[in-house]
């Protein structure tokens, strides 16, 4: 399925408005023409766009990498963490710039959704930095270090046509079906359904349609593209010999016509759906060819054997017919009459750097034509003997390589087609802070960086709630949500993870106390001729202390509305409601490391679970600076089977 340049145009504006204030958080290859970006956003759900030569579009599936994608490294280096600033069409063309910025850099990624589609990394100058591949063709040339050129734009504009725009049909000879696909760039399916719609013979010569079917056929272009752009839609998946979605219905269709929720839903149907048919083939294709590459091993093995079992015999022969040379009178290996004897059993005596060499069947053996010729057929036994060793080394290879087809050849066509595929969980408001739930029950809510900082407090502050903030200086702010009755416990833990969460755990700082305080003792504005950094707020009034004696934290996997999340917090309250968790202390292991270590534990544990929760999830769940992994254990009621990893 391809995308007409009026669909584009429906996807830029809803997609736009969609990603508005989300950064890049990761990028995922998928196969070698899709690229998966992950984003988020301080104060709402991630988002998962993919960006594919076939279109753009929100995503709610995660397929695990099929091939390699070309483009995912550089666009890793440059993209992640920058904000996705704006999406545009160019003009009604089936090409779209992204456009990424931060950190004072700026990057344009131009995906073309025409032919076999393209997809191009740009400076803010449009050079060219990366693609997907290379075009050297008459009106351009594409290929890194060049400056990035559209192809030659023809025909009108569809988004702003006349009527006056048709007048050209009057002196056309050609068919009025093939002018308009030519003229307004628009796909042969809405090309058919226009002249369906407004019930005029597409197949008529231009020069011939009457005044009436002119502006009949205006008037339904116009309806249409009016409603594929302002997302008047009523969505179908057409499934016939090939599978692909309408925003709206164009006529009479043929084949299973299913309603979808949405075009952007039904693209992403559609689009998935081709995407893993592609990854299939490609794997079935690589398991073929892995076949075929191990039945060439073992043929070439096989032949390697008898070559040297060949010559092998062929030695030993020659060795043999040394004996024969004594026994008829012979001496000197130099004899002509032994020289003659040699040639007679495809062997010869040659002298190469002065040293003199016996050649059977191209193995050249060293000897000393001064010697017995007793003691050179030894030299030659001792040299067969060398030869048949070879031939278990090679027997021992070849077994191997033969259980490697065998695996191959076992497994099922399911089993090569396999292609992971998960739904993308919706996460829960809270999740975009550090969270946990308290032995007690309570919901915890705490900032991650100024941005949400900032946001927990105005977005989520209630009157009910009580404010925590550690008392040193690079703290984040918790919120202890419906606290009026909270029990000690509760507030104890929150004031632990507040401290943890802090400046403290990077510095190893013990001892360093929290205050919580009421709703109205927080001011968000600063007083009178001062400045409050974002994320930063006011207090007024009196501050209740709890001191932190340790600095102590677990990560756990937790079961939520029938589904497992990630989470960390103090670790009696993690202990309590999670599977397994992790206990963590500060110092040790990077984020990176110590994330990888977990996972790697919770997967002998619960490997379906923990497979589900990638590895970009635990190292957000980790707090700032290093780590390191104390204990991991089985939580809740299937507490157990320690893990002690201290180290000794």
């Amino acid at each position: 399925m391809a995308l007409a340049g009026i669909e584009l145009r429906y996807l830029v504006d809803n997609i736009s408005k969609q990603v508005e204030g989300y950064y890049v958080s990761n990028i995922y290859g998928i196969s070698k023409d899709s690229i998966l970006f992950k984003l988020h956003h301080t104060e709402k759900s991630d988002l998962f766009m993919m960006i594919s030569t076939s279109g753009v579009w929100l995503t709610t599936v995660k397929i695990d990498q099929m091939e390699p994608n070309r483009l995912l490294k550089r666009l890793r280096s440059d993209l992640l963490r920058l904000k996705l600033k704006k999406i545009e069409q160019i003009g009604a063309e089936r090409i779209a710039y992204f456009t990424f910025e931060g950190f004072g850099k700026e990057f344009v990624l131009v995906g073309e959704f025409f032919g076999d589609g393209n997809i191009l990394l740009c400076n803010n100058e449009m050079k060219i930095l990366a693609l997907q591949h290379s075009i050297d063709v008459r009106h351009r040339k594409l290929s890194v270090g060049l400056e990035y050129v559209q192809p030659p734009s023809g025909g009108l504009d569809i988004f702003n046509i006349k009527e006056s725009d048709f007048d050209e049909l009057k002196i056309t000879d050609l068919v009025a079906a093939k002018w308009f696909g030519r003229t307004l760039g628009l796909p042969k399916k809405y090309v058919e359904a226009v002249f369906e719609i407004a019930e005029v013979d597409g197949k008529k010569i231009g020069n011939l349609l009457n005044e009436d079917e002119r502006r009949k056929i205006f008037e339904t272009v116009k309806k249409i593209v009016s409603d594929v752009v302002s997302g008047n839609h009523d969505a179908v998946i057409v499934r016939n010999e090939k599978i692909e979605v309408l925003p709206v219905k164009l006529g009479k269709l043929e084949g299973e016509v299913t309603p979808a929720n949405s075009f952007i839903e039904g693209l992403d149907t559609v689009f998935t759906e081709n995407i893993i048919k592609k990854g299939k083939l490609v794997q079935s294709t690589g398991s073929d060819k892995k076949i075929k590459e191990l039945q060439t091993q073992i043929s070439e093995q096989e032949k390697a054997i008898e070559t040297v079992k060949e010559r092998s015999k062929n030695i030993t022969t020659v060795a043999n017919s040394l004996f024969e040379m004594v026994s008829k009178g012979i001496f000197s290996i130099e004899d002509t009459s032994a020289q003659e004897i040699l040639a007679s059993n495809n062997a010869k005596l040659i002298s190469e750097k002065g040293i003199p060499l016996i050649v059977v069947q191209d193995e050249k053996i060293k000897i000393n034509t001064q010697s017995p010729l007793q003691s050179i057929a030894s030299v030659l036994f001792n040299e067969a003997k060398k030869q048949s060793g070879a031939i278990t080394s090679i027997q021992a290879i070849k077994e191997k390589t033969e259980k490697k087809l065998e695996k191959f050849q076992s497994k099922t066509d399911a089993e090569k087609d396999l292609i992971v595929v998960s739904e993308i969980r919706k996460k829960n408001w809270y999740e975009r802070y550090r969270w946990f739930f308290t032995t007690d029950g309570y919901l915890t809510i705490g900032g991650r960086d100024a941005a949400s900082n900032s946001a927990v407090i105005r977005k989520h502050l209630d009157k009910n709630d009580k404010v925590f903030h550690g008392d040193i200086f690079g703290s984040p702010f918790f919120i202890l949500k419906d606290a009026e009755t909270a029990p000690d416990s509760s507030m104890s833990e929150i004031a632990h993870a507040t401290v943890c969460f802090s400046r403290a755990w990077r510095e190893g700082l013990y001892g360093v106390s929290a205050y919580w305080v009421h709703p109205d003792q927080v001011k968000k504005s600063a007083p009178s001729g001062e400045f409050l950094p974002k994320g930063s707020f006011t207090i007024e009034g009196q501050r209740n202390f709890i001191k932190s004696e340790t600095l102590r934290l677990a990560v756990g996997i937790m079961p939520i509305d029938d589904d497992y999340v990630l989470t960390c917090g103090p670790p009696e309250p993690i202990k309590k409601n999670s599977l397994c968790y992790a206990i963590i202390e500060p110092h040790g292991l990077e984020m990176a490391e110590a994330a990888k270590k977990i996972r790697l534990e919770f997967l002998k544990m619960f490997e379906d679970i923990t497979r589900k929760i990638n590895i970009d999830e635990f190292v957000r769940a980790l707090p700032a600076g290093k780590s390191q992994i104390i204990k991991i254990e089985i939580g809740n009621s299937q507490k157990g089977n320690l893990i002690d990893l201290e180290e000794e």
